[in-house]
């Protein structure tokens, strides 16, 4: 009797045509796995976070809830020495060579559910836009990155897709920070890729527009840093103060969660809630990095209490004072001059009789 041609091999084929499009390999996951194979390393490892909500949660309590979206999560797919079956244990791509070298990695779509999912794969551009230096795929090679593909990974199934980084012949030696980004419309996901282009280096940078606002607790100290060098800063900030009557404190020196990447500028605000009420300060700023980077730049801040009533109070209290000393000092000046002696050619008056022979 005849059997009915078993149609899945065709309709699997179909499915992973846009994943062969990309040179990407595949694996499936769950029940359709051979029993013995283990999990896949890219199912354990820590997704990494989105950056939108999750799709599918209710909006409001009490109302209905949407369809869930795939679980689906991408990260670096498990290196030549990482064993079968345990965590990759890279948390992202790290790459390093001259200018004019092509670097090559794979990433890691896993899509655990049971639903197909369509992506968006892309480079990341930073600061100096080293997210155009990427491409995936076939369509990786020199001078060929910046581009986007979208494949559409199967139900349980986790996608290898390879992409290459193309470091330009000019590219500045130092570090270059960047991400490949998966993302399917409603949600994406980032891996970070580290990229240093090797030769010498230097770690530099400015302190700019240094200004104080506010006044009490709302005291702020304004400022921009500006990344000199080619390799990527984590400053640290220290504050001096110096008043009319000596050193004044200023905010604790700390760190400053800002990653300063090469040729970048940042501006920054540090709160000043101890900051005097009534003085005459001079503002020091002094950041350093990594790598021997330092800078400084100063300031002057006026803090007056009553804000303009007494600014005006405290301009005629100075032209009250000013007068004061004035007239102390012109009555010191008097006390202590002495009298005026009459000049040394003066002569003495003596009445003269006259000669008129007349009786008196």
């Amino acid at each position: 009797m005849p059997t009915r041609p078993h149609r899945r091999p065709r309709a699997r084929a179909a499915v992973l045509a846009p994943l062969a499009a990309v040179g990407a390999t595949v694996a499936l996951l769950g029940p359709s796995a051979p029993a013995a194979a283990a999990p896949p390393a890219a199912v354990r490892a820590p997704a990494v976070p989105a950056r939108t909500a999750e799709p599918g949660a209710p909006a409001e309590p009490g109302a209905p809830a949407g369809p869930a979206a795939p679980a689906w999560t991408a990260g670096p797919a498990a290196g030549p020495a990482t064993p079968p079956g345990s965590p990759d244990g890279r948390p992202y791509f790290y790459f390093e060579g001259v200018a004019g070298t092509v670097l090559q990695d794979r990433l890691a779509l896993t899509n655990p559910s049971d639903r197909a999912v369509t992506l968006t794969l892309r480079g990341a551009d930073a600061h100096n836009a080293p997210g155009a230096w990427i491409a995936f795929g076939a369509s990786g090679g020199p001078g060929r990155g910046g581009g986007e593909t979208t494949l559409r990974v199967p139900p349980r199934t986790r996608a290898l897709v390879p992409f290459t980084v193309t470091v330009p012949a000019g590219a500045v030696p130092g570090e270059h920070p960047t991400a490949v980004v998966a993302a399917d419309g409603t949600r994406e996901a980032a891996v970070r890729v580290q990229l240093r282009v090797s030769g010498p280096t230097l770690a530099a940078l400015t302190v700019e527009d240094v200004a104080v606002t506010g006044r009490g607790a709302a005291t702020r100290i304004r400022y921009a840093l500006v990344n000199r060098g080619n390799t990527a800063l984590t400053p640290e900030l220290a504050v001096g103060a110096d008043g009319l009557l000596g050193n004044v404190a200023g905010p604790p020196a700390h760190p400053l969660a800002v990653e300063l990447l090469p040729g970048r500028r940042v501006e920054l605000t540090e709160p000043w809630p101890d900051a005097p009420a009534f003085d005459s300060v001079d503002l020091r700023l002094t950041v350093t990095a990594a790598g021997g980077a330092r800078a400084e730049a100063t300031a002057s801040a006026r803090f007056v209490p009553g804000g303009a009533l007494g600014r005006t109070g405290l301009a005629a209290l100075g032209v009250a004072g000013v007068a004061a000393v004035v007239g102390l000092l012109v009555r010191t000046d008097n006390r202590s001059r002495p009298a005026p002696e009459p000049p040394e050619s003066a002569e003495s008056v003596l009445p003269v009789p006259e000669l008129t022979g007349a009786p008196r």
